[in-house]
């Protein structure tokens, strides 16, 4: 008997999935990875521990986790979405109820066995509820304001969550990678130009609502000089040594900001900045050469996807990396306030290293899976 058509495709199987994982966007990553190790090992003063060590625990999980991330069909990403979604937000609701306070916030959830900070991983859930919200949407209700409602929510409801943290860096990252998924959605620019206006509209009032440490740190970013032993140490001090390393840097574990203890946060927040006290403007301007490849290649899976789903997670992995780099760097350099966020895939913290590298995960999914075509129902269409 002849064997019928039937109306999904046959799974392919595990090494044809492991053949087509992008595996130098691999490559790229665990280079940056094994820096981070390299630069943490550095600024502790040629010593394994305390950073370093810690450092490759974080990233062998996360690697695991992005590998077996990259292999699961992209279906059963678009099925569990939503699952994802709340379950990150009811770790924020958690952080709420029975969260770890420390250095003036309550960021951290501890679950006895590790301590987590969901704010990292809400980030993810975001991006995937969005791109199967949008996910074979006709253009007409796209067009609809009242269609826009539902995942304004999605985004405003952990990003509320993140605000009263206080965790106002990572909110307004997680209010911009949702707007990047709205435009490449379809969403009519006009929309994003009021958006614009009532936000400007609101800043006054926004002001008063901020902590006094965040005032403060807005004010130093206008002139750090007014408090060099205060507030503003960080920024002086973040670029004293972005100009020590000069061209070709000091060497490694030479750094003199870093090694004599000046540079504060040197392990998270400012590890960009030993990272070019020690290799000089070569060295800053080749990682940067890294970041813009993971880059294009994050956009490049998002133009070969058939599905809008995968198309608007790669986008949306592709709009949280950028946005997390160039905050860190522009905080580092000056050209930002200090808002205490970290550089991906090289500044310590396992909940940001395990995110990074999960939601690098999707993105090899959505290209190991980029000639799948999705239905709404979630199942594999001819």
């Amino acid at each position: 008997m002849a064997i019928g058509l039937t109306t999904q495709r046959a799974r392919p199987g595990l090494l044809a999935r492991l053949k087509d994982v992008p595996w130098l966007l691999v490559l790229l990553v665990v280079g940056l990875t094994a820096v981070s190790c390299g630069m943490l090992y550095s600024a502790a003063g040629g010593d394994w521990e305390p950073w370093a060590q810690r450092q490759m625990i974080f990233v062998g999980i996360g690697l695991v986790l992005m590998l077996a991330a990259a292999l699961l069909d992209i279906r059963t990403w678009y099925r569990f979405a939503y699952l994802f979604y709340v379950a990150g937000v009811l770790l924020l609701l958690g952080v709420e109820i029975a969260g770890v306070a420390g250095m003036g916030a309550k960021r951290w959830l501890d679950l006895g066995f590790v301590r987590i900070q969901p704010s990292e991983f809400v980030k993810i859930g975001v991006v995937l509820v969005l791109a199967r919200y949008f996910h074979g949407m006709p253009q007409e209700r796209i067009g609809n304001p009242l269609f826009l409602l539902w995942p304004a929510f999605l985004v405003l409801l952990p990003a509320v969550l993140v605000l009263v943290q206080p965790k106002l860096g990572s909110a307004v990252l997680i209010g911009f990678t949702a707007l990047v998924v709205f435009f490449v959605a379809g969403v009519r620019l006009w929309k994003f130009m009021v958006l614009g206006g009532l936000v400007a509209g609101a800043v006054p009032i926004a002001w008063s609502f901020l902590h006094d440490y965040q005032k403060r740190r807005v004010l130093t970013f206008l002139n750090p000089e007014s408090d060099p032993l205060g507030s503003g140490y960080h920024i002086i001090q973040s670029r004293i040594a972005l100009g020590s390393g000069g061209i070709w840097g000091k060497g490694f574990a030479q750094g003199s900001q870093s090694q004599l203890q000046f540079l504060p946060e040197k392990q998270t927040d400012f590890i960009y900045a030993v990272l070019a006290e020690e290799f000089g403007l070569v060295g800053s301007l080749g990682l940067l050469v890294v970041y813009l490849c993971i880059l294009a290649f994050l956009l490049g899976i998002a133009a070969r996807t058939r599905s809008q789903f995968a198309r608007l997670l790669a986008i949306g992995v592709a709009a949280m990396f950028f946005a997390n780099v160039f905050v860190n760097i522009a905080m580092v350099t000056g050209l930002l306030p200090v808002v205490g966020e970290p550089l991906p895939l090289m500044s310590l913290g396992g909940s940001a290293m395990i995110a990074t590298l999960t939601a690098l995960g999707l993105a090899m999914s959505a290209f190991v899976g980029r000639d799948r075509t999705i239905s709404r129902s979630g199942d594999d269409v001819v």
